[in-house]
């Protein structure tokens, strides 16, 4: 392995093409405004650098990112690389990763909008994100203790597990499929409409007109706060452990909740049944 120690970068491509390489508190940022400084390399590991220039690592195949700060300017950062782990890193540019593969993320701060687009096999840990569309059109997601503030989250991912986390969004997991939450609170409106394959367990659910035009829907054991409108024209299965406001219109199933304010079952094809203690209404 190449180290690279304490130099300042600041020309286009500066590292194109790197091989084996060990780049250690270097700065990528100067006058010459150089874009794609660590490109079309493969097994480079990156320490306490600092990145505020465009597109640094496009097509690295093998990438270790340690302690850096990659600043609201190095926008794209990583995008077509894969086998990629990042630890204890700021990711602060617009589209930060996108179309990449095999990424593990650790005690890592995001801010990023449209962040993680089109990712596959990614898991992410202790860390936390702020972002509009965050993760969409991604596959085989792994998330534990991340907390999420932000907006259209999780749009159209498949196969995805989330435990221990904190999502204040909106419009969260719309058309997601086989996507499974555990021990986790998600708050926010219209959550996981036309979804296909939700399963929440042990969760509190908050905001306005959950979980519509959902197939294959289950709660188990979860808390409903501030809820209103659930369930219109989904197929669910759920036990809720607290009252509801009001239900609306399930298109099949069976809802148990302790007390709910309202069932609204004004549409010929709902036939889902609602029970409210152990009277069905």
């Amino acid at each position: 392995m190449t180290t690279i120690e304490k130099q300042t970068f600041d020309e286009e491509r500066a590292l194109y093409g790197a091989r084996d390489v060990i780049v250690n508190e270097c700065c990528f940022d100067g006058p010459a405004d150089g874009e794609s400084a660590i490109k079309e390399a493969a097994n480079v590991e990156v320490n306490k650098c600092f990145f505020n220039l465009r597109y640094p690592f496009w097509h690295v195949h093998g990438l270790n990112i340690n302690g850096c700060d990659l600043t609201p300017l190095c926008r794209a950062a990583l995008w077509y690389s894969d086998y990629i782990a990042i630890a204890d890193t700021k990711l602060h540019g617009i589209k930060a990763l996108r179309e990449c593969r095999n990424v593990v993320l650790k005690g890592c701060d995001i801010i990023s909008p449209e962040f993680g687009w089109s990712v596959t096999n990614i898991e992410m840990y202790d860390s936390k994100a702020e972002s509009e569309y965050f993760m969409m059109r991604s596959e085989n997601i792994r998330f534990e203790n991340v907390t999420f503030k932000g907006k259209y989250s999780f749009q159209y991912i498949k196969n995805a597990v989330f435990e221990n986390c904190i999502f204040d969004t909106k419009d969260a997991f719309w058309h997601g499929e086989n996507v499974t939450v555990r021990n986790s609170m998600v708050k926010g409106e219209y959550l996981a409409w036309y979804s296909d394959g939700l399963t929440l367990e042990n969760c509190k659910i908050i905001g306005t007109q959950p979980l519509c035009y959902c197939k294959n829907l289950r709660l188990i054991n979860c808390e409903m706060i501030d809820t209103d409108l659930c369930f219109e024209k989904s197929e669910v299965f759920a036990e809720i452990t607290s009252p509801v406001i009001s239900i609306k219109n399930p298109l099949s199933g069976k809802i148990t909740v302790p007390k709910v304010g309202e069932v609204i079952m004004d549409d010929a094809q709902a036939k889902g049944e609602v029970f409210s203690g152990r009277l069905a209404i």
